[in-house]
């Protein structure tokens, strides 16, 4: 079985963090895939990417419900989710963890960390 590049699935609906999260993954040596719909993750979640990247405010992908469907589906709750929120969202950061986030961050956090979590993204086995 050959490998694959490896595959980072995103869920964005902001113009700054698909660019932002498109030039972090070319550095990374990752391949990054946006989807619109919550359909459309679950069915790419499917192919095993390496890492989902979901905006919690993205209310296109109904986040919670989602996350909650990947999380308790056997072999996708494996696929590692890291989220972000508002600052102001402590609430919706603690629900995604609750619903199975593995890691939320500030948007900020998020966005300073991005080239760290894609470049330990693509070096993990």
């Amino acid at each position: 079985m050959q490998k694959q590049a490896k595959k980072v699935l995103a869920a964005v609906g902001d113009l700054f963090f698909t660019i932002k999260i498109t030039d972090a993954a070319k550095k990374a040596g990752l391949q990054v895939e946006f989807v619109k719909t919550d359909k459309e993750l679950l069915e790419k979640a499917r192919e095993m990417p390496s890492l989902i990247l979901m905006d919690l405010n993205f209310q296109d992908i109904h986040p919670l419900k989602t996350l909650a469907r990947l999380k308790s589906d056997s072999e996708l709750k494996r696929i590692t989710v890291i989220g972000y929120v508002l600052p102001v969202q402590g609430e919706l950061k603690q629900k995604a963890q609750e619903t199975g986030a593995d890691l939320v961050l500030m948007r900020a956090a998020f966005s300073q960390n991005l080239p760290q979590i894609l470049k330990r993204h693509a070096s993990a086995a």
